[in-house]
């Protein structure tokens, strides 16, 4: 395997993260913690990263289009899918470790 991620392909990356954690901050909700956006943004550049390098990093920039300082950005694209289960698994983890367990509130 070979890492041709450059610092702009870095950049792009880096950005795209930052966009997916505050749609998983917005869509997650107030019920949530508030770093809900730090795991959301981590998850998609690891997982970014690796399809991007890993995955797709036999493809050279004439075969994968449109690739940005070594970063195929389309296939990249698809780390949304399991950034999304991740989010939506911690938030229902969190919401159910919340909630008062046993107790109804009744007398």
């Amino acid at each position: 395997m070979d890492w041709d991620l450059g610092i702009a392909g870095v950049g792009v990356l880096l950005a795209m993260s930052l966009a997916f954690g505050l749609v998983a901050q917005l869509v997650a909700g107030r019920g949530t913690t508030r770093w809900m956006w730090l795991v959301g943004a981590v998850t998609f550049f690891v997982l970014g990263l690796l399809i991007s390098e890993g995955w797709f990093g036999w493809a050279t920039e004439d075969e994968l289009q449109p690739n940005y300082d070594g970063l195929s950005f389309d296939e990249t694209l698809l780390a949304i899918f399991p950034s999304t289960a991740v989010v939506l698994v911690a938030r229902h983890l969190i919401r159910r470790r919340s909630r008062p367990t046993g107790s109804t509130g009744l007398t």
